[in-house]
């Protein structure tokens, strides 16, 4: 199979079932945006201190993948991947069993104080904007909402795993402290 096609050379491309949108459709923001998100995963668990959580990584990996593709699919195709029933509280599970070791949260935190808990913070950021995005999509065609709660409920599984990681590499977080207005 080629890699290039040559059909997407005047800037549109194919939703699964052969409907042919602009490259610049908000669909495709969104499902770049996944892709985008996909990958920070993959950097996030291609740092050595995430070597026991490759199933959980690779388990938030493929769920993107069913999230880009049911973003490309036209309404009512058959054949396309489903979320699992539970991956909503599979994520929230997740998050309890992280925030059960961590301390209360008494400050706004700064992303940072280790590569790895930066690169847990950019994921979350990369999640937001796809949540954002798929919320845009939504006010103009239809889509699934637990997609949107998948992608929340994943920037708040991003967060926790950035303090957890912390945690684990004895870092310490950094508090933000805004500057007090003159009086």
């Amino acid at each position: 199979m080629k890699i290039y096609t040559k059909t997407g050379d005047r800037g549109e491309t194919s939703l699964y079932g052969g409907q042919r949108i602009s490259k610049a459709d908000l669909r495709m923001e969104a499902i770049g945006t996944v892709d985008e998100l996909n990958a920070q995963i993959g950097l996030l668990r291609d740092q050595p201190i995430n070597s026991s959580r490759q199933d959980k990584f690779q388990w938030v990996q493929d769920n993107l993948f069913v999230v880009g593709a049911i973003l490309a699919s036209e309404p009512g195709k058959s054949g396309v991947p489903k979320l699992p029933t539970d991956s909503i509280s599979w994520l929230e599970q997740e998050i309890d069993q992280m925030d059960a070791d961590l301390p209360a949260m008494r400050f706004f935190i700064l992303p940072g104080g280790h590569p790895t808990v930066s690169q847990a913070h950019i994921a979350r950021c990369v999640c937001r904007r796809a949540e954002r995005c798929v919320v845009r999509l939504a006010e103009n065609i239809s889509v699934e909402p637990v997609l949107v709660t998948f992608l929340n409920r994943m920037s708040d599984y991003l967060f926790v795993l950035a303090r957890f990681l912390g945690k684990e590499l004895e870092v310490g977080e950094i508090p933000w402290k805004p500057n007090k207005p003159d009086q």
